[in-house]
């Protein structure tokens, strides 16, 4: 891997923080994880985080999962992006125009090979894969089942809009394989972050299990990542409200803001 870049990789099955919510400062990011309240049958986590960034702050890519059965198809997926990453690295450093095609393209043909379709034949389980990149001021995005990711800004939440990408649910990677039938289900795209102060959330359906009481509101989600200035209070006020609420399902958040200071685009009139 090129010399400077900050990774980031966990894998639920190695630590899986039951009855312990934690928050984790990596670079400018905020990595939450937390298993599931014992109390209420918690007893596993097959979650599995993958960070990259560049040290300038050029960009950064964010690969959340969300396993099940097994963390199998979890550990099959990050190892085989730490495999890639110096491609996806060398992908990054393209201009912007060109950076987010090129490297859908690239995933698109680790995805549909012969040999990680084989490989993904072997494991026990499928997971929920989406991937984020933060690219001066875009995001870019590729989705295969329903983890979810926001981009929150006080424009966006005035006429409504948090969430980027859809949830797709029977949708996985694994032994149940979006990318073995003949045509592919995933979902991808790019977004222009608003001028100010952008707080981008990637988070798996652990969540949202409690969310009729929690976070099933859109608005209330935006007022618990945006409330105060240090985001990783703010992600931690928000696992523990998961844990006092009983989930019993994993949940990781990944969190981040970026402070865009070129102008976004406005209607004409």
């Amino acid at each position: 891997m090129e010399q400077g870049i900050h990774k980031f990789s966990w894998l639920g099955s190695d630590e899986m923080y039951l009855d312990h919510p934690t928050t984790y400062a990596h670079k400018s990011m905020v990595i939450g994880r937390y298993g599931g309240n014992t109390a209420d049958g918690a007893d596993k986590n097959e979650d599995g985080v993958y960070v990259l960034s560049e040290p300038g702050g050029g960009w950064e890519w964010v690969m959340l999962l969300d396993a099940h059965h097994t963390a199998e198809s979890a550990e099959l997926l990050i190892r085989t992006i730490d495999n890639e990453a110096d491609e996806i690295i060398r992908l990054l450093a393209l201009p912007v125009q060109q950076a987010f095609r090129a490297l859908e393209e690239f995933l698109l043909s680790i995805f549909t090979s012969e040999a990680f379709i084989s490989e993904c034949k072997q494991v026990t389980g499928e997971t929920a894969c989406l991937i984020c990149v933060r690219m001066e001021n875009y995001l870019w995005w590729f989705s295969v089942g329903d983890n979810s990711l926001y981009v929150l800004h006080p424009e966006l939440a005035a006429r409504g809009q948090y969430l980027l990408n859809q949830r797709n649910y029977y949708e996985w990677i694994g032994f149940v394989n979006t990318f073995a039938q003949p045509v592919a289900c995933y979902s991808s795209g790019i977004r222009e972050l608003r001028q100010g102060r952008n707080v981008i959330v990637l988070t798996t359906d652990g969540l949202l299990e409690v969310g009729a009481r929690v976070m099933e509101d859109p608005r209330r989600l935006y007022l618990a990542f945006t409330g105060e200035e240090d985001l990783e209070k703010c992600v931690d006020k928000v696992l523990a409200g998961v844990h006092e609420q009983l989930g019993r399902d994993s949940a990781t958040v990944v969190a981040w803001s970026y402070d865009n200071s070129r102008e976004a685009a406005m209607p004409s009139d």
